[in-house]
């Protein structure tokens, strides 16, 4: 493999896809100006727009995109680019570039070898593209030779992962109590949808994958579940049956709401909120994307949302947002909101996508 020096400069991508995104706002530097003129300072982006920038981004990049992640200290976005004549092809976007040594396509290759060869009860990997790696991490279960194994693949795939502990267990959020009823278990609701002008709710999977009947506090049935998936994804889609108002908002535990209005796809370093029946409200980052999280019993989950917010028992189903945009539902992780932990999200967008609904 080629090893490439690992730098920071800024990229602009004359694509139709880039032209469009800075209409009215930023024009293309002339074919005339001088080679060695320097390039413009990275925008000011706002997290939307930096999803938006990126996605264009990557698709005039092609083979030449490494990943993106967002700077919310200064609000920028930075693209992984493999070599100086990307970043010499683009001067006008916007975006903050860094050279780095591992392609898009060698991450996807180190993961499909770690899902092949360490799929071990505890584990989780995911593509940080601030490292430029993708995390393996272990959780305090992974001992002996499940623990030599992970290793050695690990190793065996030089510098494109890496492996890191955590002191927690990773398992679905799921346990006893109120919000959600099913059975003897609880959950949390994810965001009200709607689907034929009829009213839904989403939630987790491995909550909906053996609960059809959902009551509320008081008992009360409030829904059926109607589709679910686990594992493998990490949503359900539950049908109120009960004449209740489900407005489009996440409950702030505070006497407040904040109203969804729309859903959005997570980008490495946005600032994001959960809010949950077992810990309430609590805030953190994004830190890796397309995560696959092993449970154990055959229970893996694939492209999740990696995050350091905590949750607990119970937070499982419940929404991550950021802002008015719906980003994901609460899978499952380690720790908790006391000493800390990492937390997995189901992408709301896939799932609004496979059930047919939308935020309404």
């Amino acid at each position: 493999m080629k090893h490439r020096r690992i730098s920071r400069r800024r990229v602009a991508v004359a694509g139709a896809g880039i032209a469009a995104l800075l209409a009215g706002g930023t024009t293309l530097q002339s074919a005339n100006a001088s080679e060695n003129a320097p390039a413009p300072d990275p925008r000011t982006l706002s997290v939307a727009a930096a999803g938006k920038l990126a996605s264009a981004l990557d698709e005039d990049l092609g083979d030449d995109a490494a990943g993106t992640y967002y700077d919310a200290k200064t609000k920028t976005l930075v693209v992984n680019v493999l070599d100086e004549s990307a970043v010499d092809a683009v001067e006008s976007a916007g975006a903050e570039a860094r050279v780095v040594e591992n392609s898009l396509a060698e991450l996807r290759s180190a993961r499909t070898a770690l899902k092949k060869g360490a799929a071990v009860p505890g584990t989780a990997w995911a593509v940080d593209p601030v490292a430029n790696r993708v995390v393996v991490t272990a959780d305090r279960t992974v001992t002996g030779a499940g623990l030599t194994r992970l290793t050695e693949v690990v190793d065996g795939l030089g510098g494109t992962a890496e492996l890191k502990r955590t002191k927690g267990e990773f398992k679905p959020l799921i346990a006893g109590g109120d919000a959600i009823y099913g059975g003897n278990s609880r959950c949390s609701l994810g965001f009200n949808v709607v689907r034929g002008g009829e009213p839904f709710f989403l939630t987790a999977g491995h909550c909906t994958e053996s609960i059809a009947v959902w009551s509320d506090s008081s008992g009360t049935e409030i829904g059926r579940t109607v589709e679910s998936s686990f594992p493998g994804d990490d949503y359900g889609l539950v049908k109120y049956t009960a004449d209740v108002d489900h407005p489009s908002e996440v409950n702030l535990y505070n006497g407040s709401a904040q109203q969804i209005s729309g859903a959005a796809e997570a980008t490495v370093g946005m600032r994001v909120v959960r809010s949950g029946s077992t810990t309430q409200v609590h805030d953190g980052t994004v830190t890796g994307l397309d995560a696959t999280v092993n449970y154990g019993n055959g229970d893996i989950v694939d492209g999740l949302i990696q995050t350091d917010v905590c949750a607990e028992p119970g937070d499982s189903g419940g929404p991550l947002f950021s802002g008015s945009n719906a980003i994901g539902l609460t899978s499952g992780g380690s720790g908790d909101c006391t000493s800390g932990g990492e937390t997995f999200f189901q992408p709301v967008t896939e799932a609004l996508s496979a059930t047919g609904t939308q935020i309404g």
